[in-house]
C-alpha cells in the first residue's frame, strides 16, 4: 500500500553558540508553544535545537555562513493565526502582511536569526 509523502522535519540556521540556542527555545518553545524535543546521542555533541511540530520536528542548527534571506521560508498551520500575530507583536516581532490566498488568511515574520516563516489558518478549499 502506497502512502502520501510526507515531510519529517525541516531544518534552518541560527549563529553558532549558547546564546543563539537559548533565543531558539524562547522564540519557538516559549512563544510558539512547540516542544523541544532530546536530540539523538550520535549527535548530541553538535550545537542544535530540535522541536516537535505536529508529527514532524524542526531542527535548528548553528550554522556560521551568513543568512541570505531570500524568499525561502517554512509554514506553519496554526489554530489561531490572529492571535498569534498578536503574540509575536507583543514580543517585539514585525509580521508582514503578504498576497491573500482564499481561505488562508496568513503572515509572514521573521525569527531571531531571519530565517522567513509563514503562518497560516487552513480554513477551507483555496480553490
Amino acid at each position: 500500500m502506497a502512502t502520501r509523502p510526507r515531510i519529517q522535519h525541516v531544518s534552518i540556521p541560527r549563529p553558532p553558540g549558547n546564546e543563539s540556542a537559548d533565543q531558539a527555545r524562547a522564540f519557538y518553545g516559549d512563544l510558539l508553544g512547540l516542544e523541544e524535543k532530546t536530540i539523538p546521542g550520535s549527535i548530541q555533541q553538535s550545537d542544535l535545537v530540535w522541536f516537535r511540530v505536529g508529527d514532524g520536528e524542526l531542527h535548528v542548527f548553528a550554522d556560521k555562513s551568513p543568512n541570505a534571506r531570500t524568499g525561502q521560508h517554512f509554514c506553519m498551520d496554526v489554530d489561531d493565526v490572529d492571535g498569534l500575530r498578536q503574540r509575536l507583536v507583543d514580543a517585539g516581532y514585525t509580521p508582514t502582511d503578504t498576497t491573500p490566498i482564499r481561505n488562508r488568511p496568513r503572515f509572514f515574520c521573521r525569527d531571531p536569526f531571519g530565517n522567513q516563516i509563514e503562518f497560516t489558518t487552513v480554513i477551507g478549499d483555496y480553490e
